[in-house]
C-alpha cells in the first residue's frame, strides 16, 4: 500500500482504535495492584510503576512527534508497538513480582511504547477527516479507553461478569507475557492503515474554513511551528489545565481498586465482595465511560467550541472528583461516579488535540501536541504519587480535595486563552 492509497478513509479509524486498545494497557494497571500488594508491594511502589508508565508516554510522546515526518506513521507505529509487547513480555519472563523489573520494563518500556505510537493516530485521523476533527480524534482515543476493559476482563475477574481470569488461571507473569504477545501483534495489524493522506487531499465537496473555532473574530487560522508555540502564553495555559485534569484523572484510576476497597470494608463489606465490585467499577464503569467520553466530548466541541466544551468538563469533574471521597463505600454510588470521573476523563483526549490543532493549527500537530502532552507527564507524577503517599499515610480523601480543587482552578485559567495573533 503506498502512501495515501486508502480507498475508504474509514478503514484508518479502525486501525486507530486497534492500536489504541493495546496502547491503553497502561489504565488496566489497577488490576494488578492488590495481587502486586499481597507479594509485598507497598502502596506507593504500585502507583510508581504506574506513573513512570504514564510520564514517559508523555515525554517520549515529545520525540515521536518530531520523528513522524521523518520516518511516516507507519513505522513509528509498529516501533511503539514492538517496545510496548516487549516490555511486558521481558517484565514477564523476569518475574512480573519483582519490582524494580518490572518498573523498568513495564513502567519505563511499556510507557516509552505507548509514546511512540500514540500520536500515530491522531495525527493520521486529523489529515484524513479535516471535516470532523473533534468526532474524529475523539474515535481515535476512544481505544485507548475501552482497552482497559478488554485487558482488565482478560486478566481478572469483573464481579458476576466472569472473565478469563489469566491471573487467577496462569499467574502474573505469564500475565504479562501473554498481554505483552497479543500487544504486538494487535498494533502491527492496525499500523497497515497508518499513512497520510496524498498532499493537499480534502474531502469531496469539504471546504476549509479561514476562521479559528476558539474564536471566531479570529480572521485567519495560524500555523505556528513547535519553537513558535513554545514562546505563546497560549501554549503554558493549556498545558497547565490539561495537567490539573490529568492529575485528577490518573490519581482516581490509580486509587480506584484501594481506596474504594478500604471504603466499601469500612462500611461493612466484606473484602470478597469488595473486591471484584471495585474492579468492576475500573474496568467496566470507568474504563467504557472514558472511551465514550471521548467520542462524546469530541462532537459537543465540534458544535460548542473547544474551550467551552473544556471549561464545562474541568468544572464539573472538579465537582465530581471532590464528591467521590464520600460516594466510593457504596457500590451504586461507586459505580455512578467511576462513570462521571471516567466520561471526563475521556474528554480531556479529545479536546486538548483538538484545541491545539485550533489554536497552533493542523501542519505540526504531531510535534505539537507532543509538546502539550507532557501536561499528562505531570498528571501522571503528581497524581498517583500523591494519592499513594496519602493512602500509606491513611488519608485518601485529602488527594481527592485537591486534585478536585485544582480541576476547578483550571476552569479559570483556560477561560482565558485566546488564538495568537498572526503576523
Amino acid at each position: 500500500m503506498s502512501n495515501g492509497n486508502i480507498k475508504n478513509r474509514w478503514f484508518v479509524v479502525i486501525g486507530a482504535i486497534l492500536i489504541q486498545l493495546c496502547l491503553g494497557a497502561i489504565y488496566a494497571w489497577s488490576v494488578f495492584t492488590k495481587t502486586l500488594e499481597n507479594s509485598g508491594w507497598t502502596k506507593t511502589e504500585t502507583q510508581l510503576v504506574f506513573s513512570a508508565g504514564l510520564a514517559l508516554f508523555a515525554i517520549v510522546m515529545v520525540i515521536a512527534g518530531r520523528l513522524l515526518p521523518k520516518v511516516g506513521p507507519r513505522k513509528l507505529a509498529i516501533a511503539g508497538g514492538i517496545v510496548l509487547g516487549l516490555g511486558y513480555i521481558i517484565a514477564g519472563l523476569l518475574g512480573a513480582e519483582n519490582f524494580w523489573s518490572t518498573f523498568i520494563f513495564v513502567g519505563i518500556m511499556g510507557g516509552s511504547g505507548i509514546g511512540l505510537g500514540y500520536v500515530v493516530p491522531i495525527a493520521v485521523g486529523m489529515r484524513w477527516f479535516p471535516d470532523k476533527k473533534g468526532l474524529i480524534t475523539g474515535l481515535a482515543v476512544a481505544g485507548f479507553g475501552f482497552g482497559a476493559t478488554l485487558w482488565m476482563t482478560l486478566s481478572g475477574k469483573l464481579g458476576n461478569l466472569g472473565g478469563a481470569e489469566l491471573i487467577a488461571t496462569i499467574g502474573l507473569s505469564k500475565t504479562f507475557i501473554t498481554l505483552g504477545i497479543a500487544y504486538t501483534i494487535l498494533v502491527l495489524i492496525g499500523s497497515i492503515w497508518m499513512v497520510f493522506p496524498p498532499e493537499g487531499w480534502k474531502p469531496d465537496g469539504w471546504k476549509e474554513s479561514t476562521t479559528n473555532s476558539n474564536d471566531k473574530s479570529q480572521s485567519k487560522v495560524v500555523e505556528l511551528s513547535s519553537s513558535e508555540m513554545l514562546k505563546t502564553a497560549q501554549f503554558y495555559m493549556i498545558l497547565l489545565t490539561f495537567a490539573f485534569g490529568a492529575s485528577a484523572g490518573l490519581m482516581s484510576i490509580g486509587l480506584m481498586k484501594l481506596f474504594p476497597m478500604e471504603a466499601l470494608v469500612n462500611n461493612g463489606i466484606s473484602i470478597e465482595k469488595a473486591g471484584p465490585i471495585t474492579t468492576l467499577a475500573m474496568a467496566v464503569f470507568f474504563a467504557l465511560a472514558n472511551g465514550f467520553g471521548r467520542i462524546v466530548w469530541g462532537a459537543i466541541s465540534d458544535r460548542l467550541g473547544r474551550k467551552s466544551s473544556i471549561m464545562l468538563m474541568m468544572a464539573t469533574q472538579g465537582i465530581f472528583v471532590i464528591l467521590f471521597q464520600w460516594m466510593a463505600g457504596n457500590e451504586f454510588t461507586l459505580y455512578l461516579f467511576a462513570i462521571l470521573i471516567g466520561f471526563n476523563f475521556g474528554g480531556n483526549f479529545a479536546l486538548f488535540p483538538t484545541i491545539t490543532a485550533d489554536t497552533f493549527g493542523t501542519k505540526y500537530i504531531g510535534q505539537n501536541y507532543g509538546w502539550v502532552f507532557l501536561a499528562y507527564a505531570i498528571g501522571g507524577i503528581f497524581g498517583p504519587i500523591l494519592g499513594g503517599k496519602l493512602g500509606d499515610a491513611g488519608n485518601f480523601p485529602l488527594a481527592f480535595t485537591i486534585c478536585g480543587i485544582l480541576c476547578l482552578v483550571a476552569v479559570g485559567v483556560i477561560s482565558m486563552v485566546k488564538p495568537p495573533k498572526t503576523t
